[in-house]
């Protein structure tokens, strides 16, 4: 009779000893763990480099602008009704900035909540969104939103009186619009009283260089010297209101924006601002 062949491995735990099983086995230390571990890794690390937070889906863009919903937009995408920074795009899952210009159906459009917000600025602030400038009226605003607003039309560094922000380019448009525009008046204080002659040439209208200078409204205020007078002009800059009473050689002491349309200073101490009503927003997109 042959000897037994002796166990070698007697007294040494064996990869499926005691509970361990075919499938089970620990032979191999956390090998199968580590391989898994490796190849998650491996699935993510490609997705998380791709990932951009500057950058959203074009359909969410469009959606969040509230023209429709995602589906929708979609829709609207491959039918080539959105175009980013000038040029149709048709491809689904295309990625956009938020400073990109995207258009829908012509119009541009904006992913950000809307917001319209009524300061009164006081001197010594330019209305400027551009930095390296001193103080701005941003800096006034700068609390106001997390929406990415900028002023409508101008005052000058050392006018102050009313200024509308928005990031509504809709709302923006009705200011620019050269034929309708929306009507700002003004409190104007010059250097001595205005003749009766010049108040009715600022009245009539008149042309500098060639350029017809036309205002709405033109009148003395009632209860203060002829210094002061109310000037109602739609142009969105101020500019108009130097170039009128350079050329009648008056000098302009203070400029005062006393309304935007219906809108007033009414409760708004200088160098503060508000957000508009629903009703104030409502009326204004009326004019």
């Amino acid at each position: 009779m042959s000897k037994p062949r002796e166990n070698k491995s007697k007294g040494k735990p064996s990869g499926r000893g005691n509970n361990n099983t075919r499938n089970q086995s620990n032979a191999r230390g956390n090998a199968p763990i580590k391989n898994q571990a490796a190849s998650q890794k491996k699935k993510q690390t490609p997705a998380q480099k791709s990932a951009n937070p500057d950058q959203i889906r074009l359909n969410k863009y469009v959606a969040n602008s509230g023209i429709c919903s995602r589906r929708d937009a979609d829709m609207h995408i491959a039918t080539g009704l959105v175009s980013v920074n000038g040029k149709v795009v048709t491809e689904m899952g295309y990625k956009v900035k938020l400073e990109d210009e995207v258009r829908f159906d012509g119009a541009r459009i904006n992913p950000e909540k809307k917001a319209y917000v009524l300061l009164n600025k006081p001197k010594g602030f330019a209305t400027t969104t551009s930095e390296g400038k001193g103080r701005t009226v941003m800096d006034l605003v700068a609390n106001a939103t997390n929406s990415r607003i900028k002023p409508i039309g101008r005052l000058g560094r050392n006018s102050k009186g009313l200024l509308l922000f928005t990031n509504d380019d809709l709302v923006a448009s009705k200011f620019t619009n050269s034929k309708n525009g929306v009507p700002r008046l003004f409190q104007i204080e010059l250097d001595k009283n205005l003749r009766a002659e010049d108040l009715k040439k600022i009245r009539d209208g008149f042309k500098v260089e060639g350029k017809l200078i036309e205002v709405e409204e033109v009148s003395y205020i009632d209860g203060v010297s002829k210094k002061e007078i109310g000037l109602k002009i739609k142009n969105t800059g101020n500019t108009i209101i130097r170039t009128i009473f350079d050329y009648l050689k008056y000098d302009v002491i203070s400029v005062d924006c006393v309304a935007i349309g219906h809108l007033t200073k009414k409760d708004i101490p200088r160098g503060h601002w508000k957000h508009l009503t629903e009703q104030e927003l409502n009326t204004l997109k009326m004019l």
